[in-house]
């Protein structure tokens, strides 16, 4: 499995728009692309303004599709002039843990 952590800070004043869309964004890619096997959204709660994704892809090639995805490229567009930062790490998971279970 093809794992990949995103840090997001973004503009205190778009914090609830971002947000919004952030949701709708994991929803779609869960809904829209077979290769994409969890998405997570979680945020900072004393900084309200910095979110973390961790998203589960079959292969590297399924997460390379997301990002050419129309349901993508528009969501970017929308909330690229609201981030400040954006830290990404990819990775390669060697062990399931027995409580969890990446079925759709």
């Amino acid at each position: 499995m093809y794992v990949v952590y995103v840090e997001i800070r973004v503009d205190s004043e778009h914090c609830d728009a971002f947000r919004e869309a952030m949701h709708l964004q994991a929803q779609n890619s869960l809904d829209l692309e077979p290769g994409c096997r969890f998405f997570d959204v979680a945020e900072d709660p004393h900084d309200p303004a910095l979110f973390f994704l961790d998203e589960l892809y079959e292969v590297e090639a399924a997460f390379r599709q997301h990002l050419d995805s129309d349901h993508f490229q528009s969501f970017s567009d929308t909330v690229s002039p609201w981030i400040k930062s954006k830290l990404t790490k990819t990775l390669i998971r060697t062990l399931q843990s027995a409580g969890f279970a990446a079925e759709k």
